[in-house]
């Protein structure tokens, strides 16, 4: 399983991209725009084909899910402390995200998947993940309820290893958007996949 994460705010062409993406062969998108309000939200929802609404995934304006048919959403850490997550188990999908496999494999089966992050060091954070880890420490999962979603840093050079170390998907972000060839980037890691 392959899934790309939107950058924080709007890039050129972004919707365009994504339903190229989703042409391709990507799973699912994570819209992920803490920088922009319900109206630029919901105008770019409006760029995405509607046929791709199903593989969409909220991070944040849950109740658009509503209106647009979209029953996948995604919480924060913070998010399953408060508890917010709970009214949303049951019709839909929830996936979280962690950062260490201990709070992975304490994750009940309600959660679909998690990210578990960063696996290599980060492509759009500089500096960030350098000294995790993450991937070494994948290998003490214990937790097969919920899929594991390997992210950060991850490109076409190193996509492999993730599923080779016992991830169950790869999340993209800043191998796609820090790229001037989103499309090739995705080919080519989705090949990487389609050959192991």
């Amino acid at each position: 399983m392959i899934l790309v994460i939107t950058p924080e705010t709007i890039v050129q062409n972004e919707t365009e991209i994504i339903n190229h993406l989703f042409q391709e062969g990507l799973d699912l998108l994570h819209i992920r725009k803490p920088m922009i309000n319900r109206e630029e939200i919901i105008n770019f929802l409006y760029g995405i084909d509607e046929e791709f609404y199903p593989q969409l995934v909220l991070h944040g304006y849950y109740d658009l899910g509503k209106d647009h048919h979209i029953s996948r959403f995604h919480f924060r850490e913070a998010d399953r402390n408060g508890e917010v997550y709970t009214s949303y188990i049951g019709q839909n999908i929830i996936s979280t995200s962690v950062h260490h496999i201990e709070t992975f494999n304490d994750l009940g089966k309600e959660w679909e998947y998690a990210f578990i992050s960063p696996v290599f060091p980060s492509i759009s954070k500089k500096g960030y993940g350098e000294h995790s880890n993450v991937m070494k420490d994948i290998k003490h999962r214990s937790n097969q309820n919920v899929r594991l979603i390997a992210l950060g840093g991850i490109d076409e050079n190193n996509i492999c290893k993730v599923f080779e170390n016992g991830a169950d998907g790869a999340a993209l972000l800043g191998a796609i958007w820090e790229n001037d060839q989103p499309l090739n980037t995705f080919r080519k890691c989705r090949q990487s996949v389609l050959s192991l």
